[in-house]
């Protein structure tokens, strides 16, 4: 069934992409549509794969309010579990310079409001930073993975400092959260069902009173405690 769960998932991703394209198209992309299509699209994947979902922390943040979330990533799932389990009102992500080069892609995760950034270019950094801002000064919340690369064991990788001075330039606080178990959702290309997930979310850190080395100690010091449990 991996496969045909597999194809069940990419219906999904057809269903919330094809119209958010044709609002590109015409010109006519609102922010309540794109976040009603993400928890769409999260709620159908937690259904179809039947995901054991289990979501702890949920009080420590307050779904009014903007955060930087800060999470380890082990799936192309971790998203679609994202918007399952955070609280927030409206989230979007902070995505690699390549996801915006592909035709058609690109244009609608612009429009869409997703976070370009671009590791090779300072100048394209602090635009990132500039447009991280603005959103959280609108009440849109924030999700980075600050760790260099996904993770393919499930372990926390090391984190890098840019994600950080990102948080920074917001003002927001940061909330870390950890992911454990979307890395067996996925394997060798196929999807699994029945995969227990859970997610856990820390307490806010101020990017106000903390530097760049102590959130980063102190998220990652959260994601390896929740994360790889034995």
């Amino acid at each position: 069934m991996g496969m045909v769960d597999s194809l069940r998932v990419l219906a999904e991703v057809a269903r919330v992409t094809v119209p958010s394209a044709v609002d590109v198209a015409f010109g006519r992309l609102e922010r309540s549509s794109v976040d009603e299509r993400a928890r769409q699209f999260a709620r159908r994947v937690v259904e179809l794969l039947d995901v054991r979902l289990t979501v702890e922390g949920q009080h420590n943040v307050s779904p009014s309010r903007a955060y930087v979330y800060m999470s380890n990533h082990q799936s192309h799932l971790d998203i679609p579990i994202l918007y399952a389990a955070l609280p927030t009102r409206a989230l979007r992500m902070v995505a690699m310079a390549e996801l915006f080069r592909i035709p058609g892609w690109g244009p609608a995760l612009r429009r869409a409001e997703f976070i370009e950034i671009d590791r090779s270019s300072r100048d394209r950094a602090v635009i990132a930073i500039q447009s991280a801002a603005a959103l959280v000064r609108d009440g849109v919340s924030v999700w980075i993975a600050p760790e260099e690369a996904r993770s393919r064991d499930g372990t926390v990788r090391p984190l890098r400092r840019g994600g950080f001075h990102l948080a920074l330039g917001t003002g927001a606080p940061i909330v870390p959260v950890a992911i454990r178990g979307t890395i067996d959702l996925v394997t060798r290309g196929a999807m699994h069902r029945g995969v227990p997930v859970h997610v856990t979310i820390g307490s806010p850190l101020s990017t106000l009173t903390h530097g760049v080395p102590e959130l980063m100690e102190k998220v990652s010091t959260f994601l390896h405690r929740h994360v790889e449990v034995n």
